[in-house]
């Protein structure tokens, strides 16, 4: 997993998704609190993660998403990333529907994910193939955390099946059978939780709400503002102190006053002197009425 991959992958929708070389880091090289699980809430949604590029990086994202039918939330959300689109048009899936998917919880923490062979209908080199099976593990240990199905303090592994089959070769690249557990080395180093893409918010305040795998890196933000004819213009910047343990994952917030108009937010992981590092962007474009 050290070795630098070329990452080039066909996402659902048929189209071709190319992505440049992006080093793929063990986990054992992460502290394993980068990959926290989520906390169990009462909500009617549910998180779903995606793939998404930052520069010549390529990321697990999350977003929340509305929660449809009586299937139990782990089904729920793994047949969202499948057969869905993500709401930002940064992030991507190279999943297919599939025609069967079931999952169970054990005892022990272990999540089986028996999904059909047809959902793997796209031609992926290793290091995608990687991302993409990551993908199905954290969408299935949030869904399951989120919920409170499991245990969240202790260890979560999933095991995937192919046909109720394991030893599958997952996009011809990766071998399924065995439990696996959180990669984070592949999480977002900075994400926007809220607003989501697309969102209309009430004019006057509003406020952002993030999360950083190292919470001793500051955020820097921008807030560009739709001048309506294609182009946009920097409005207000500033940067913010994560909440979290030094090198350990973090969360962020801040507000802004804003007028009715479209805008778009850009946060990345900054430094002391005030520099971004844009390998860590994160936008969402959002309007406010």
């Amino acid at each position: 997993m050290l070795a630098v991959l070329l990452l080039t992958g066909c996402i659902a929708n048929g189209g071709t998704t190319p992505v440049t070389t992006s080093p793929a880091v063990s986990v054992q090289d992460a502290p394993a609190s980068n990959a926290p699980l989520e906390t169990t809430q009462a909500s009617t949604k549910i998180p779903v993660y995606w793939i998404g590029r930052s520069k010549d990086n390529v990321y697990l994202y999350r977003e929340f998403r509305d929660i449809s039918g009586d299937e139990n939330p782990v089904t729920t959300a793994l047949r969202i990333m499948m057969a869905e689109k993500p709401l930002d048009h940064d992030f991507f899936t190279p999943w297919q529907e599939p025609g069967s998917l079931a999952t169970s919880i054990s005892g022990k923490n272990v999540i089986t994910v028996d999904i059909s062979r047809d959902a793997f209908n796209s031609n992926l080199d290793a290091g995608m193939a990687q991302r993409a099976i990551q993908q199905l593990v954290y969408t299935a240990t949030a869904a399951a955390s989120s919920s409170g199905l499991i245990n969240s303090g202790q260890q979560i592994q999933v095991v995937i099946l192919v046909d109720g089959h394991t030893d599958f070769m997952a996009f011809g690249q990766v071998k399924l059978g065995q439990p696996m557990a959180r990669d984070a080395s592949l999480v977002a180093p900075v994400w926007i939780i809220d607003p989501q893409e697309d969102t209309t918010l009430a004019a006057g305040t509003i406020k952002v709400n993030g999360r950083i795998t190292d919470s001793s890196k500051p955020v820097n933000w921008q807030i560009l503002q739709d001048n309506g004819s294609g182009t946009r213009t920097s409005l207000l910047t500033g940067q913010v102190k994560a909440v979290g343990e030094p090198g350990q994952f973090g969360v962020f917030s801040f507000s802004a006053n804003l007028k009715p108009g479209k805008y778009e937010l850009r946060v990345a992981q900054g430094d002391d002197s005030g520099h971004s590092d844009e390998s860590t962007l994160d936008t969402k474009l959002f309007s406010v009425n």
